[in-house]
């Protein structure tokens, strides 16, 4: 099963580390760069930080411009941001909320369908889903990753479902409130 790391929507002051440990070891195919606060230099600088070999493996939500001036492998279409650039080659990837959104953007390299459970990084945020319907619907596959309230304790569940992988935001990152800048 492959995993995905959402970044925290604040920076952090280890968080190029953070990223550079959850690739390097093997541990997450991805890691998205969600910040939709941030400025488009503060994202770079961030980017500075991070190897350049594992570029590849990052996707941007936002900033499109960055993604293809640092040769990043992927962006994450969303509401602010729903086309990839014109001449785009890397990945492309979108959120559902819904089992006709995942039949409509079907193309796509993958997709995340949210909430599978209960949110941990947004409280209020239920699961809408329920694994058994899912599980031979023909709707799940290998470019299926299940979002919202993933942990490592749920991933022998989402496989059994059918699910290709996991993306997780609050189980994948272990800062402290004072590394927050």
């Amino acid at each position: 099963m492959r995993l995905i790391a959402i970044s925290l929507p604040e920076f952090h002051s280890g968080e190029a580390r953070q990223i550079t440990r959850l690739l390097a070891d093997g541990a997450f195919w991805r890691v998205h760069l969600r910040k939709p606060g941030a400025k488009p230099d503060d994202l770079r600088r961030l980017l500075d930080s991070v190897p350049a070999e594992l570029y590849p493996h990052l996707s941007l939500h936002d900033f499109f411009d960055i993604a293809e001036e640092r040769s990043l492998g992927g962006v994450h279409l969303n509401s602010r941001n729903p086309d990839a650039p014109a001449g785009w080659t890397g990945m492309t990837s979108r959120s559902c909320h819904s089992t006709a959104e995942l039949k409509e953007h079907a193309g796509l390299d993958y997709l995340f369908l949210s909430p599978v459970f209960d949110s941990i990084s947004k409280p209020g945020y239920h699961s809408a889903f329920s694994l058994d319907k899912l599980r031979g619907s023909g709707l799940l596959g290998p470019n299926i990753f299940a979002l919202g309230g993933v942990t490592p304790e749920r991933l022998p569940a989402l496989a059994d479902a059918g699910f290709g992988g996991a993306a997780m935001l609050g189980a994948a990152w272990d800062f402290s409130e004072e590394e927050k800048i």
